[in-house]
């Protein structure tokens, strides 16, 4: 039985017409299947929970999700019983940067019937993040903090990059930006204006237990699991997906002019030798700021918090594409 989470917003609506493209393959192959829509955001982890609950615990669930790095975002953090679960992912996303990396068929039918096959073909690292939160609605209020743990499969940042996401996913430039076409363009012409009004924060970055980096202005940091964030960012040219330990990079201590001429860099992955960018490989970082930034998984944001921890939890999720 295949469990298919699709979300029908994906790719500004487009998500239950190319489902419905999909769903033919299924019944060509005589295969059974339960989709479910879904209807809202948390509704992805919701489904996810309910149907990766451990009993019985030897039977394996196999999950297609079909729709963007938010949704998958979503089911991951929904999922119950890892080892005994299988997932199948058909990224219909806007930025899709998880499948960046996968090498996955260009034609549809090919990367489904991988999924049809039902195999365990990789395993990936997932991220973990810990944090002291302020929701979005009580953001002013220092004293209303709450503790948060979330899952991520690409990355996981604070400050700009997160700012960013946050300004995306709450004005409507991703939205028209997808519906003609030029969604990859929306983190880009953002990112720009966050730059020009970027806060000046310290932040003390304490990596594996350990060296302890001070940074008295950052304008960045990010935990990348996967090589690119934000839809094309190459902010980690070089990671490795499976060996249980992130690419951290930063931008800090240095002029937004310098940032600014950064960016370009970055698309392409060669920017770590401009001055003010750093580089580290690490299984576990604690991260404390003079003020709560916006922090984010995956894109997707909701609290910002002044202390977190991230810790990398090496080959978590199987894949069956």
């Amino acid at each position: 039985m295949y469990y298919c989470i699709v979300n029908p917003s994906a790719r500004s609506g487009k998500g239950k017409e190319i489902w419905e493209k999909l769903e033919a393959k299924f019944t060509e192959k005589g295969l059974k299947y339960q989709a479910v829509f879904t209807k809202g955001p948390g509704h992805a982890t919701k489904l996810a929970r309910n149907l990766t609950n451990k009993e019985p615990e030897s039977q394996t669930k196999m999950l297609v999700v079909l729709g963007g790095d938010g949704t998958l975002n979503e089911v991951i953090n929904g999922i119950q019983d890892f080892e005994n679960t299988l997932v199948g992912y058909i990224p219909i996303g806007s930025s899709n940067d998880f499948a960046r990396d996968l090498s996955y068929p260009k034609k549809v039918d090919d990367l489904i019937d991988q999924i049809i096959a039902g195999k365990k073909t990789r395993t990936l690292d997932l991220g973990r993040l810990t944090y002291n939160s302020m929701s979005r609605e009580t953001s002013r209020l220092h004293e209303d903090r709450i503790s948060v743990t979330r899952m991520f499969d690409v990355s996981s940042g604070i400050g700009f990059d997160a700012a960013v996401c946050e300004q995306a996913l709450s004005s409507g430039t991703k939205n028209f930006l997808n519906k003609i076409g030029l969604g990859k363009l929306t983190y880009g012409s953002i990112a720009i204006r966050q730059l020009l009004g970027v806060e000046k924060v310290p932040c003390d970055i304490t990596l594996d237990d350990k060296e302890v980096i001070h940074l008295k202005r950052f304008i960045f940091i990010a935990a990348m699991i996967h090589h690119c964030e934000g839809g094309g960012f190459n902010f980690a040219p070089k990671a490795d997906l499976s060996d249980g330990k992130f690419d951290l990079v930063y931008a800090g201590n240095m002029p937004v002019y310098r940032m600014l001429y950064a960016l370009p860099f970055s698309f392409t992955g060669h920017y770590f030798w401009i001055k003010g960018i750093g580089h580290h490989v690490v299984q576990k970082v604690n991260i404390k700021t003079d003020k709560p930034m916006w922090v984010h998984t995956d894109g997707e944001v909701s609290v910002k918090s002044d202390n977190i921890t991230w810790e990398c939890l090496e080959k978590k999720l199987n894949m069956m594409n």
